[in-house]
This record gives structure tokens, C-alpha cells and sequence, in this order.
């Protein structure tokens, strides 16, 4: 009887693991020769000549120009000697992605290049109480739409990334439960792959905001990063070493359902009191906020909200915080607090290098950050917190479809996730 084999055989497998390198390194590094990539993927010149030769081929990597590559390869200041290497890219319009986040009432499509630059997005909403499937129905319609809108031949899309609310099992592409959509077992992926024809990839929304800003944005080169979004819920989104991690059940990341206020708190969505949710989402500060202007009816918090025109009421919130409403801005820093407990939590467990803010932590960060980096760092153990970067996610609205479209492109192009 033959003794089992635990070596390698499969060549298909390894030149897939060497084209996700060498992708990678054109992702964070831009323009490299040959040699260089050689040296710095340990690949024998070899095996990079004959994956570039395919790359060039299918137009995915292009050759710089001489004075280009020249500039570019003497960015470190030194001088090179006898005749100039070539320099190679990434052409970031061969190929491109579609991306769709699924917020509570809203959606965002987008079809993005290679660098993860919106090409054509389009915004809707819908009916939170509506069936799921009415609203994968208008999702499908929404994509289609917004790939004819972009003029990209469908062969050069190589895929859909979905970015879903609540609880999302990326293995299968199910989203198990969605709370503030009142949805289970949603199957997202196999639902989108059979009426679209593209690969699809599914995951939760905050989580592919995480994603698209390690790989795209602020998060780049950073080692261990965290995401926490408000808007209607609270969630977050946790990249370690470029991958996601979404925890041994895909829940890693629900600080919304942290409880806060073990007893007597107020319900939340979820079915439980207390939670982080219940302190710090929108509709909670909003009803705070409106329960303040009734009691003082001529204050600016009161006439900003009783204003009519397209803007949400947390926008008028803040409107009246930069008037400099006293009550606003109490209110504002006390919801601030209990976020900046919940991100000492977070650091004393996870430990991340850069903690980046999203929704309406973000877009009234002039009134969240402080107090609540102030907390994280009082709070944190061991002065942990001291050595947190906390800042706004740098893409602002578009951080949920630019990290949907991340998912597809970190999943079906770049590798850095299992299809």
C-alpha cells in the first residue's frame, strides 16, 4: 500500500498563486521592471516573463513609456547606470467591476475600473417593508442599467460584489438576517449569478468598506484596520493583512449589538436592550433631537428641523450643532461618548492600527471624532488607544458601492479572497 503525498501538484493552483502576487504588487506598488518584480516576488525571471507576456497579451499591464519609467524607477533618489529597465503598470480600464450596497432604503450601483474609480453609478431607493425579492428584482434592473449607462462590453466585467445589511455568509452568499430589513436567508449570490450571468460575491456592507479602503484607499499598507459605520445601524468592518475577517460564523463586526446598558436599556432591532445601536444609530438621535426641539421651540435646533427642503433630519441636526445650539451640541457629545466606549472595546480586543468612521460618523465627524477619541483613549487599556489613528473614511458616500465593487474586484481579480 502506498504511503499518502502531501506535495503540491497542481500547476493551474500555482500559477494562480503567482499571478496574485505579482497583481498584488502592481496594486501597491505601481509601476516595477521585470527584474524588480522578480526580486521582490521571489519568482524566477522565468515565471514573471511568462506571466507579464500574458498580461501584456491581454492588455491588463502596460509598458511605460522610457522618461516615465526612468522617472519612476529613480523615485528612491539613486542613480541607475547602462540601459534603462522598462517599466510596467497596471492599465487600470482593462478590465472593471460592478459593485452594489444595500443600505436600509437606499441602493448604490457603480461599475468601477481596476483602481476602483466609479466609471457610472446610479442611486435609488426602495421600500424597507417590500418582499426581498421586489427588491433584488429592482437591484438586477439597477445593475443592467447602470452597466449600459457605462458603455463597458460585458466581457470586460469580471464580476458583482454585493455589500448586504446585517448578518451576510460570504461562503454561500446568503444574507442570513438583516434586521432593519426584517429579511432571512436571503441568497444574495445565487439569486444575482443566475438573472445577471456574472460571478458574485457577497459580504456585509461594512465589512466591504473596510475592504475597499485597505486595498483603495486610507487603509493601504495598514496592517490591522477597522471600519465602524453608523447610519440607521451601527456596524464594522475589520481588515487584517489585506483579507477581511469576518470571525468563525461571518459575524464578526455587529459593535452595534455590543451591549451597552445591560439592564433596562431600550429595545433594539435585534431583540435584544442595550445595545450600542439603541445610544448612537440615527433614528435614536433624531428622536432625541426632536424631543428637545418641542421643549424649546425657538431654539436653532427647533427652526432647523421645521425647515422643509431634501435634507434629512440628522443634516439639520448638524446644521444647528455648527449654529452652535447648546443642546445640540450636548446631545451630540454625550451619543459621541458612548461610540468612543465602544471603540476602547474595540482597540482592547482587536488592537487595530487605524480606525476609520462611515455614514453619519463621518459626516458630522466635526462633532463625533473628538469626544469620542478623547473616550477611546481614556478608556482603552494600557494606553493602547494612544497609538489609534481615528479619521473619516476617505471616500465619503461612496465608501459602501466602492467597497462592494472592492469585494468583486479583491475576489475575482486580484485573489486576495477564496471565490
Amino acid at each position: 500500500m502506498s504511503k499518502p503525498t502531501f506535495a503540491g501538484s497542481n500547476a493551474s493552483l500555482v500559477r494562480a498563486h503567482n499571478l496574485r502576487a505579482v497583481l498584488n504588487h502592481f496594486l501597491n506598488e505601481g509601476s516595477v521592471s521585470r527584474a524588480q518584480l522578480a526580486e521582490r516576488t521571489a519568482l524566477s525571471n522565468t515565471t514573471i516573463t511568462n506571466l507579464i507576456d500574458d498580461l501584456l497579451t491581454q492588455g491588463i499591464v502596460v509598458e511605460d513609456d522610457t522618461e516615465t519609467a526612468r522617472a519612476r524607477a529613480s523615485s528612491d533618489g539613486s542613480r541607475r547606470v547602462g540601459r534603462p529597465r522598462t517599466g510596467l503598470r497596471l492599465n487600470p480600464n482593462a478590465r472593471y467591476a460592478a459593485g452594489v450596497h444595500i443600505g436600509i432604503g437606499i441602493l448604490r450601483v457603480a461599475v468601477v475600473n481596476l483602481h476602483a474609480e466609479i466609471i457610472q453609478n446610479t442611486i435609488a431607493n426602495f421600500d424597507v417593508a417590500a418582499p426581498a425579492e421586489h427588491v433584488l428584482n429592482q437591484i438586477a434592473r439597477l445593475v443592467k442599467q447602470t452597466i449600459a449607462g457605462s458603455r463597458i462590453e460585458t466581457d470586460r466585467l469580471i464580476g458583482l460584489g454585493i455589500g448586504a445589511s446585517g448578518l451576510v455568509d460570504y461562503g454561500t452568499g446568503v444574507n442570513v438576517f438583516a434586521p432593519n430589513l426584517g429579511w432571512r436567508d436571503v441568497p444574495l449570490r445565487d439569486w444575482m449569478q443566475d438573472r445577471l450571468g456574472l460571478p458574485t460575491a457577497v459580504d456585509n456592507n461594512v465589512r466591504a468598506m473596510a475592504l475597499g479602503e485597505a486595498l483603495f484607499g486610507a487603509g493601504r499598507n495598514v496592517g490591522v484596520l477597522a471600519f465602524v459605520y453608523g447610519r440607521v445601524g451601527v456596524g464594522a468592518g475589520f481588515v487584517v493583512n489585506g483579507r477581511a475577517f469576518r470571525g468563525s460564523g461571518a459575524g464578526a463586526g455587529e459593535i452595534g449589538h455590543t451591549v451597552m446598558i445591560p439592564d433596562g436599556g431600550d429595545l433594539c432591532g435585534c431583540g435584544q436592550r442595550g445595545c450600542l445601536e439603541t445610544l448612537v444609530s440615527e433614528p435614536v438621535i433624531v428622536r432625541e433631537a426632536e424631543r428637545l426641539a418641542r421643549r424649546r421651540p425657538h431654539s436653532a435646533l427647533a427652526r432647523c428641523l421645521a425647515q422643509n427642503g431634501q435634507t434629512k433630519p440628522i443634516e439639520r441636526i448638524f446644521a444647528a450643532a455648527r449654529e452652535g445650539d447648546a443642546a445640540t451640541l450636548r446631545l451630540l457629545e454625550g451619543r459621541a461618548r458612548y461610540l468612543g466606549i465602544a471603540l476602547a472595546n474595540l482597540v482592547n480586543v482587536l488592537n487595530p492600527e487605524l480606525i476609520l468612521l462611515g455614514g453619519m460618523f463621518a459626516q458630522g465627524s466635526e462633532f463625533f471624532l473628538p469626544m469620542a477619541e478623547r473616550t477611546m483613549r481614556e478608556r482603552a487599556f494600557a494606553g493602547l488607544g494612544d497609538r489609534v489613528r481615528v479619521q473619516p473614511t476617505q471616500f465619503g458616500w461612496r465608501a459602501g458601492v466602492i467597497g462592494a465593487a472592492s469585494l468583486a474586484l479583491s475576489t475575482f481579480f486580484y485573489q486576495l479572497e477564496d471565490a
